[in-house]
């Protein structure tokens, strides 16, 4: 196998630059001082109660708290102050440019060519989906740059071997898993190592137990603190019971008959106000357990659907279509908006699925497979939003995208020697 390539100072500088600059042109067309992502303010709140009163706040909204990895990183960023909108949107500037270096790094340890780790790097500083997570406040950037760490880690600890290594990617992933909460089902990779026939198995099983070991180290003291404050377990939060019922309730089949803007907004409060009700009346109840409100809310999604079970499935098959597909939708974004980003998108998927015939490193590419497979599962199980898509699909899809073109170009070419 080739030795790993390096790029150079001035390339990672290149594409840290570039990517920099495509991203402060995003928040610059959507305002350097206005919030119009809907989960902005919540998390704009937390990160200002961490600072006021050194805790972090029992609940973010009516029905469930957020994961604190974003609020945590606002409040240094801010220092608390929610008017600092112009500080969270550059720092999300900072992050989403950081995370096509990454990109860069996993290619290069991947497929060991320097051009197609450089043309990875390039791809993804310019990528709209990628670009488009960086233009308000969201978690998006701090989560998609924990995820690529771990991943570019793990690789790592595995292609030396390292245990330190597994540890810090253990610690990336956990971090990762504080900022989305939807990383839990990834702690199954950070076995991935044990099919790695090049080590001893012993040695493979001494980094899977690092990898978790890391991962424990960083989850633990937050979910000590939450069974210190609700008297629960609860690993991260409490929004899975609500997410489920948003996903799988009436509500998501009536999202599926909006047409316009304007029905899709009436939709939106009519549905928010129906959670706050129904949050509401649990508290009357003295139902007030983080854990009981979200089993409430996970019964009342399954006894909606469990009279039509045809149509639950209908539903699933809806929602996953929408994760696929490589396009926003129109209901959110312009139709200009939507076309380009469209056209890229499917550009960069078929690319991709060519990629993948690229021979090298199979386990790597199995690997990559089985991660789109269970990101796709658990996001059509609960609630799928295109903006959870990209932090996990389009990364991977960039990365055998490159190698795929390259691949075309070398057939056109009449040069096999030209793919990696």
């Amino acid at each position: 196998m080739r030795p790993v390539p390096r790029l150079s100072g001035r390339a990672r500088a290149g594409i840290f630059l570039l990517a920099l600059v495509a991203r402060l042109a995003a928040v610059t067309w959507s305002g350097w001082t206005s919030v119009g992502f809907g989960d902005g303010p919540a998390y704009l709140y937390a990160a200002s109660e961490i600072v006021r009163t050194g805790h972090y706040p029992v609940s973010t909204e009516e029905f469930y708290f957020r994961a604190p990895g974003y609020p945590v990183f606002l409040a240094l960023v801010t220092g608390g102050d929610a008017r600092h909108v112009a500080a969270a949107k550059a720092a999300n500037a900072v992050l989403g440019a950081l995370a096509p270096l990454l990109l860069a790094g996993l290619s290069a340890r991947i497929f060991r060519r320097r051009g197609i780790a450089l043309a990875t790097g390039i791809a993804a500083a310019l990528h709209p989906g990628l670009i488009s997570l960086s233009a308000d406040v969201e978690s998006e950037p701090l989560f998609l740059l924990l995820l690529l760490g771990a991943g570019y880690l793990l690789l790592g600890s595995s292609d030396r071997p390292s245990s330190n290594l597994a540890v810090a990617g253990g610690i990336a992933l956990a971090l990762a898993t504080l900022t989305l909460p939807s990383a839990l089902v990834l702690v199954p990779f950070l076995a991935a190592v044990l099919f790695d026939r090049r080590w001893p198995p012993r040695a493979r099983a001494h980094l899977a137990a690092s990898a978790l070991l890391g991962f424990l180290l960083a989850l633990a003291p937050w979910t000590i603190r939450n069974a210190l404050v609700f008297h629960e377990l609860l690993p991260v939060n409490d929004a899975a019971g609500c997410a489920f019922y948003q996903g799988n309730s009436d509500w998501m089949v009536r999202f599926y008959e909006v047409r316009s803007r304007p029905a899709y907004l009436a939709w939106s409060r009519a549905m928010f106000a129906d959670l706050e009700a129904r949050t509401a009346e649990l508290a009357r109840q003295g139902r007030t357990s983080p854990s009981a409100r979200s089993r409430y809310f996970f019964r009342e999604a399954i006894r909606e659907r469990s009279g039509d079970p045809a149509a639950w499935g209908r539903l699933l098959l809806r929602k996953a279509a929408d994760f696929v597909r490589p396009w926003p939708n129109p209901l959110f974004w312009p139709k200009p908006v939507v076309a380009a980003v469209g056209v890229v998108g499917a550009v960069v998927t078929v690319l991709a699925a060519i990629g993948m015939t690229v021979p090298v490193r199979p386990g790597v590419r199995a690997f990559c497979l089985a991660f789109l497979a269970v990101t796709l599962a658990v996001h059509v199980a609960i609630l799928v939003i295109w903006r959870y898509r990209i932090p996990y699909w389009d990364p991977v899809l960039l990365l055998y995208a490159v190698p795929g073109g390259a691949k075309i170009v070398g057939l056109c070419l009449g040069n096999s020697e030209r793919a990696p």
